[in-house]
């Protein structure tokens, strides 16, 4: 599959749920992609794209910066406080927020720097313990002590378990997002992107859907 046909996907998606044209955001998932890959998606004319870690993006992305105007990177994958800094000079957004140490630390260094990436608390609607994120009942708690920091924050992001059917998982974030007037809906993936889309999604996260399996597996 190409570019051109996910987001034929996408907009096709955002017809069926009644969604205005272009309301979703398309974040293509270039980690562990070889280059080539990556770059036939920015020569089609894509400028979103996420990673999952800081030093792989801080790798590869500033040259292809250089080379192609109007990109955007995202932050997708666990941010480790020490790669902090390094996360908010590489990333326009982070979808990772998952722990009130990040967001004190995002704060100080927003004072610092004089700027902070838009941010999305990570949500485990699983519960899974495995997993990082917040758990639903403690978010909004969260959500009132990260805006109490004064941090950007956009939205939130989840990722249901993969046993699960997405759509319920999908729906209460939506609902966490609404009663606390949150707008950022970041969930979805190359699985489930149209099913995000019908429950309110505003950012997708498409990784082989793109540019095909990682080679890495």
């Amino acid at each position: 599959m190409s570019i051109e046909q996910v987001r034929e996907r996408v907009a096709a998606a955002e017809s069926a749920a009644g969604r205005a044209p272009c309301s979703v955001r398309l974040i293509a998932v270039s980690k562990k992609q070889p280059d080539d890959r990556v770059e036939a998606v920015l020569e089609a004319g894509h400028r979103l794209f996420g990673e999952n870690r800081v030093q792989e993006a801080a790798g590869k992305w500033p040259a292809w910066k250089e080379r192609f105007e109007g990109v955007e990177m995202h932050l997708l994958g666990p941010l480790q406080t020490n790669k902090t800094r390094q996360a908010m000079e590489l990333f326009d957004a982070i979808h990772s927020l998952d722990r009130p140490k990040l967001a004190r630390t995002l704060a100080r260094l927003a004072q610092e720097l004089g700027h902070c990436p838009a941010l999305f608390i990570e949500v485990n609607t699983g519960e899974e313990p495995q997993k990082a994120g917040i758990l639903p009942g403690a978010t909004d708690d969260f959500i009132a002590e990260v805006r109490r920091l004064d941090l950007p924050l956009q939205g939130l992001m989840c990722i249901p378990p993969a046993e699960d059917d997405p759509a319920p998982h999908f729906r209460l974030l939506a609902q966490i997002a609404a009663r606390n007037g949150l707008d950022g809906l970041s969930m979805g993936m190359s699985g489930d992107f149209e099913t995000a889309i019908a429950e309110g999604a505003t950012h997708v996260r498409v990784g082989s859907a793109v540019f095909g399996a990682r080679e890495d597996g």
